[in-house]
């Protein structure tokens, strides 16, 4: 009888080591599911982000050759204007009589030096003091 007791007492304890198992096994697998579905999260967020830098990086890239474009651009008007400047005879002559009028040349030397009309030469002269004085 003592047998049958310590068998079934033995029967007893190996029911609940196996049911701890049991929950145990069920607790593992529901925090596996747990970690498994924050992983997808996580993943589904990783490639969200990845196709906004994707996008950003593309209008970046964009950008960047407009920026180059208009650089460009600007140069080449630059020179164009710069050309014009050199081109243009009676732009040498306003340019050099400019030139003279900051270096402090009294109207009767502009007028001789750039064959300017009297009225054109007073009024670079005119022009240069009211910068002078901003």
């Amino acid at each position: 009888m003592l047998l049958y007791s310590l068998f079934g007492a033995s029967i007893l304890l190996v029911l609940v080591c196996l049911g701890l198992i049991f929950v145990n096994n069920n607790k593992q697998t529901a925090a596996i599911q747990a970690k498994q579905k924050q992983l997808q999260e996580a993943q589904q967020q990783l490639s969200i982000l990845r196709s906004e830098v994707a996008e950003m990086r593309a209008g970046m890239l964009s950008i960047g050759k407009r920026v180059v474009a208009v650089e460009e651009k600007s140069k080449e008007l630059e020179q164009l204007q710069d050309a014009q400047k050199y081109d243009d005879p009676n732009a040498k002559i306003y340019s050099r009589a400019v030139k003279m009028v900051e270096l402090g040349a009294d109207l009767e030397e502009i007028i001789r030096e750039c064959e300017l009309p009297r009225a054109e030469a007073e009024l670079l002269m005119s022009l240069h003091k009211q910068k002078g004085a901003q």
